[in-house]
């Protein structure tokens, strides 16, 4: 992008992952990103550091005002949810231009992001000519129009093989006082000021030809004048038997999917509640649905997930959630926060490069980063480590090694603290092991049960309630560890139960850096092997202070059907959040239960809180269900009185949310 450049970015319909990787590129290089409330949140998460959000998206159902303020990128506006209209600032289109000739003038490099296609009813067009005579050079970036990605979300093709070969795209509204931007329904349907087409006002549309000009009809931004359009295209001889649907929030996990006929639909959406933003579909495509509708049939569609891990790590979380058709909800209970003794992170750091230590064990991916940083301020990389051989807990650490330029020499099959000493100790099988890791492409672990030290390790007995292995995921292709002079591949594999030396002699030094307070399992392990260990405290798992408002609401308001822990951390701190609200919330602890009978959540416990100091009267909710990545957490979630519902039989972010999946679809866990 060039300074002083606008570029109308089209955002595609809601599902952000159709932006186009142009899109994307434009988005992380911009200094200025004006944006409207159909854009996905999670795209303005790739903006730069310090970039510039404007949001200029309409309030349904309000006055537009004729002017707005700015905002600044901050921690909060990249986090933004669903909700974050209600609260931003608004233009008219006027307005919006102004924005954008100004930001150019000022040298800065500016994205226009727009729901859809700037130019299929998004306004791009008029924003264009006013830059043009601005003076302003603009670029233009396409993107996935809702008029065909919202259909074929719904399982609906616009065009079908010996069922539909022409189809068009109308807009249910015109050129209006006020006008909304984007393509994809808020245009018009909530200004307050509009010319309603079935009222008298001639029409540029000739519904009585489009009638049956062609055979799909794809209508957007028509929802306040559904009936009227409906009406014509009847009158225009278009049969009443048509099929049609109506699809509000598509390609989200909000969309929902209205089918009729022409001479029911308008009935069968005021049935269902269903409002803007939304599109119509008419013709005989629509019968397809029956067969061809993918979206909505996942197994987590439309389930609104709580994650409470960092905000850092919450993303391959909420990715995953999400393709599995889940809304996350995003609770940091957990805020990693540097805590060490500087003269003992110094000691180590001096054994280290003495090259005393003949292991190093690393129970968690923060250790790994917050270790390493203490290393680069004193100008050392992973040469340090020349010598020394690193055990990782579970893959997630694995990896964070790996980026580092460390190949972990063993990775234990549990991914748990017991597991490691097993593993040194030669009494278990390891899935890593130095230059002898199975070579190949394997995907990249999120963090899991082993992500935080507090929950590193589970007690034995809790170690047979499932493999923490999948063939798939136990074999992490690595960067081959080069081996050091003297030392053979025979010294350096572990294989444990295949009878190879064991590697941990009694008196080697260990070092472990990990958390504060982290369970003492590992470090008594080790040293009753005869190791000299030096554990060295780098981080705490504190509690944040203050938590998402819109993420406490949906919880309080039995909004949340599936809560997630991934350590006992994330437990034990979500816990301390809530205070005494903690187990009404999500057990119903103290309040009368019954069982819902029919509707979505046929078969869920129920609970009726007096809700002490959450506001609003006693109401009746559904008990969420809780997920944990582990036995450990999961016990830990047990302790404080919950009842734990999915145990992960692998302990790794993956495996939660297959574990999640397989609840509801009924299949292995």
């Amino acid at each position: 992008m060039t300074p002083g450049e606008v570029w109308l970015v089209g955002a595609g319909p809601g599902d952000p992952g159709l932006i186009t990787l142009t899109g994307l590129e434009a988005v992380r290089q911009a200094d200025v990103i004006v944006y409207d409330r159909l854009v996905s949140p999670r795209l303005l998460e790739h903006a730069r550091d310090g970039a510039e959000l404007i949001y200029v998206g309409k309030i349904p159902h309000t006055v537009i005002p004729r002017s707005g303020g700015r905002r600044k990128a901050t921690g909060a506006t990249r986090n933004l949810d669903a909700s974050h209209a209600k609260a931003a600032d608004t233009h008219d289109q006027a307005g919006i231009n102004r924005v954008l000739v100004e930001k150019a003038r000022e040298g800065k490099r500016v994205v226009r992001l727009k729901g859809g296609d700037p130019f299929v009813f998004g306004r791009g067009g008029e924003e264009a000519e006013a830059l043009r005579d601005a003076g302003v050079t603009f670029q233009v970036v396409p993107g996935v129009t809702s008029a065909v990605a919202v259909p074929a979300y719904a399982g609906i093709p616009v065009t079908h093989r010996g069922v539909a070969a022409t189809f068009a795209v109308v807009t249910g509204h015109e050129a209006e006082d006020v006008i909304l931007s984007g393509e994809s329904g808020l245009a018009g349907e909530e200004a307050t000021s509009r010319r309603n087409l079935g009222r008298g006002d001639v029409s540029s549309v000739a519904w009585a030809k489009l009638a049956t000009a062609v055979d799909t009809l794809v209508l957007l931004m028509g929802m306040k004048t559904l009936p009227e359009v409906i009406e014509k295209l009847i009158a225009g001889g278009r049969a009443a038997g048509t099929p049609a649907a109506v699809i509000r929030w598509g390609t989200t996990p909000n969309q929902r999917t209205v089918v009729g006929t022409l001479a029911d639909i308008v009935r069968r959406v005021e049935e269902a509640g269903l409002e803007p933003p939304a599109i119509t579909v008419v013709g005989e495509v629509v019968r397809l649905r029956e067969t061809l509708r993918w979206f909505e049939d996942r197994p987590l569609f439309g389930k609104r997930v709580l994650i409470t891990r960092t905000r850092r790590q919450a993303s391959a979380l909420a990715r995953l959630l999400a393709e599995e058709g889940a809304i996350p909800v995003e609770l940091p209970a957990i805020e990693i926060e540097p805590s060490f003794d500087e003269a003992a992170v110094g000691a180590a750091l001096q054994t280290l490069t003495d090259g005393a230590y003949a292991w190093a064990v690393f129970t968690s991916a923060n250790a790994v980063e917050l270790w390493f940083d203490l290393m680069r301020k004193q100008g050392l990389d992973a040469r340090a480590f020349g010598g020394v051989r690193v055990a990782a807990i579970g893959p997630a650490t694995a990896d964070a090694l790996a980026e580092r330029g460390i190949a972990a020499d063993a990775v234990p099959e549990e991914y748990v603290a017991e597991g490691v000493v097993e593993a040194l100790a030669g009494h278990s099988s390891v899935i890593l092991s130095g230059h002898d890791a199975l070579a190949g492409p394997s995907p990249v672990i999120p963090s899991g049960e082993s992500g935080l030290a507090r929950d590193k390790a589970a007690p034995r007995g809790n170690l047979g309630r499932g493999s923490a292995r999948s063939s798939h995921e136990a074999e992490t292709s690595l960067p081959a560890r080069p081996v050091a002079e003297g030392d053979s591949p025979g010294r350096e594999a572990l294989e444990g139960t295949s009878g190879a030396t064991t590697p941990l002699q009694p008196g080697d030094r260990v070092l472990v850096p990990r958390a504060e307070s982290a369970r003492p399992e590992l470090v008594e392990g080790l040293r009753a092997l005869g190791a000299e260990v030096d554990e060295v405290t780098l981080y705490r798992a504190a509690v944040p202070a203050e938590a998402p408002a819109e993420a406490l609401s949906l919880l309080r308001d039995g909004g949340i059907d599936i809560v997630t822990f991934t350590s006992s951390s994330t437990v034990r701190n979500l816990a301390a959040l809530l205070g005494d609200d903690f187990p009404v919330l999500l057990s119903g602890e103290g309040a009368p239960s019954s069982v819902i009978l029919s509707g979505d959540k046929a078969g869920a416990e129920v609970a009726t809180s007096p809700r002490r100091d959450l506001g609003g009267e006693a109401s009746e909710r559904a008990r969420p269900l809780i997920a944990c990545i582990g036995p450990i957490t999961a016990d830990t979630a047990r302790e404080l009185g919950l009842r734990v519902d999915v145990e992960a039989p692998e302990h790794t972010v993956p495996g939660l949310v297959r574990a999640i999946s397989n609840h509801y679809s009924g299949g292995d866990q």
